[in-house]
């Protein structure tokens, strides 16, 4: 269970003094666990509506997939796991705005999860762009290292090895840094009417203080995007939604707000 630091940590994000930064509390190993428990509770009261927000989930890596294959360029799958990953906070705000209807003793809405995104438009929407530049930028860095492909090698496995290892050393790097940004972003703004800059600069402290604990979560999110994809995308219906209700009480476990909640 977390607990408040001893001490108030002060290391370079805090100090940066680009904007605000809101406290976090130490998290145990085992605390992503309690969130996965916590969103599978959530799951359960509101199934359908995790399943209409996972049939979406479901839809785009299936189109993504449909178009590399109507194009043929195949060695475009491992950028496209990327982007679905990247694009994946920004989607999950319906869902998040269950799992705080849910904590509130509410029954949670369909229009109610849509309007989500309105509660701090600007700066929600300015996340979506943020995430949607790095997309670009990382399918710009899976393009260069496309090209360096010689065009004499076939597309056996052990030609390919050489650059499917460095694409995914790059874009383990990449999705790393992406985590780092935005594991809390979308849920902070949306609980809270903060510019973005406290949203990211909040998450950034939060993961970087907590290292062991959310490396544990990152690997769990890692972990059921490789299921979604290896059963066809039909897992994301159900694990995406899990994932982002279990977020949520990831945040609220991990970011200091005006209320105290027990966790059990």
């Amino acid at each position: 269970m977390s607990h408040h630091f001893k001490e108030e940590p002060h290391n370079a994000i805090t100090d940066s003094g680009i904007a605000r930064v809101i406290p976090c509390k130490e998290l145990e190993m085992g605390d992503p666990l309690k969130w996965l428990a916590l969103g599978l509770k959530d799951l359960l009261k509101a199934p359908l509506l995790a399943v209409f927000y996972g049939v979406f989930f479901a839809a785009i890596p299936w189109l993504i997939t449909y178009l590399v294959r109507l194009t043929g360029w195949h060695l475009v799958i491992l950028p496209a796991m990327v982007c679905f990953m990247l694009i994946g906070p920004f989607l999950a705000a319906g869902l998040y705005d269950v799992s705080w209807e849910l904590e509130k003793g509410h029954k949670p809405s369909l229009w109610h999860s849509i309007k989500a995104v309105k509660r701090n438009a600007v700066n929600e929407w300015g996340f979506g762009i943020l995430l949607m530049v790095l997309m670009i930028f990382w399918l710009r860095v899976a393009s260069m290292i496309h090209a360096l492909y010689p065009p004499y090698l076939g597309d056996s496995l052990e030609e390919l090895i050489p650059f499917l290892a460095l694409g995914s050393i790059v874009g383990a790097v990449f999705t790393g840094i992406v985590f780092l940004l935005s594991a809390f972003t979308q849920p902070i703004l949306m609980e809270r009417k903060v510019d973005l800059a406290t949203a990211v600069l909040s998450s950034v402290n939060a993961v970087w203080l907590n290292k062991g604990p959310m490396f544990i979560w990152a690997m769990i999110i890692f972990t059921t995007v490789v299921i979604g994809f290896l059963t066809g995308f039909i897992g994301f219906i159900f694990l995406m939604p899990l994932i982002a209700f279990a977020t949520w009480h990831g945040y609220i476990d991990t970011i200091e707000t005006k209320r105290e909640r027990k966790y059990v």
